[in-house]
């Protein structure tokens, strides 16, 4: 089968896309995690990963998550959203 494309794409406005897991420390309960999801939503990076480990009484939970991001992006992907005031860490995995 042959594909005619009468409109040929450049490959100099494309970007390489790599799934990067992460583990997101929060504080708050529930509502912290949330926040973060509502963070990673707003910032328009595709998840194709999202665990909540959420215990009670426990000052911290957790948010693992595969992310879409180009090389750009994962630089700066731990400052967006270590800004957030219930994020304690962001580390990569």
């Amino acid at each position: 089968m042959t594909v005619l494309d009468h409109s040929p794409r450049t490959t100099s406005g494309y970007a390489f896309r790599l799934q990067r897991r992460h583990e997101i420390v929060t504080t708050g309960g529930m509502e912290g995690v949330l926040r973060v999801g509502a963070a990673l939503r707003a910032c328009g990076f595709p998840v194709r990963e999202f665990a909540v480990e959420v215990r009670d009484g426990v000052p911290y939970s957790s948010v693992t998550c595969t992310v879409s991001l180009t090389s750009a992006e994962s630089d700066s992907f731990a400052a967006r959203i270590g800004a957030l005031d219930e994020v304690v860490a962001v580390d990569p995995r």
